[in-house]
């Protein structure tokens, strides 16, 4: 039972985390590419309808879900004799958490002023769109070394999981 949970912690994990790196990936490539050759009118509206879809349930579930199923299968890899993914997860985490305080601390803030956004257009997107982009890179390379982390972590278990089977 043990075993199940762990394992079925870790793959979450690497799943969710996988789907918001995925995510800001896309973003990086190319939402903002494309929408950098759009008019300022169309940029902003672009990011504020982007703003407001994207709160919804599924991404809730997987941005929120992701550090939970972490913390989570990191706490179950403590046991002594399933502790070689144990560092992975554990910069997995601190990587995931450190996204989260750039999402907080950037990305989020300047959404919310694009949002309250109505006129004065122009100088609205310039102070918006650079940054935005920057941080969101950021967001990008930190949930994916996450992910790779989780990756790396799947493969420790998976080595103490075949060795204990042998």
């Amino acid at each position: 039972m043990y075993d199940t949970a762990r394992a079925a912690t870790l793959f979450a994990a690497t799943l969710a985390t996988g789907l918001i790196a995925g995510l800001f990936f896309a973003f990086s490539i190319a939402v903002m590419p494309g929408l950098r050759q759009a008019d300022d009118a169309t940029f902003v509206t672009a990011m504020q309808r982007i703003n407001s879809a994207i709160l919804n349930g599924w991404f809730a579930l997987a941005f929120v879900g992701a550090p939970l199923l972490i913390a989570a299968t990191t706490a179950l890899h403590l046991r002594t004799g399933t502790r070689a993914a144990l560092p992975w997860l554990t910069a997995a985490l601190v990587l995931y958490v450190a996204m989260l305080a750039i999402t907080f601390a950037v990305n989020v803030p300047l959404n919310n002023t694009l949002d309250a956004a109505h006129t004065q257009l122009p100088p609205v997107r310039a102070h918006f769109e650079d940054k935005w982009i920057r941080w969101n890179l950021v967001r990008t390379l930190t949930t994916t070394a996450a992910l790779a982390c989780l990756i790396r972590g799947v493969l420790g278990y998976s080595s103490v999981s075949s060795a204990g089977s042998s």
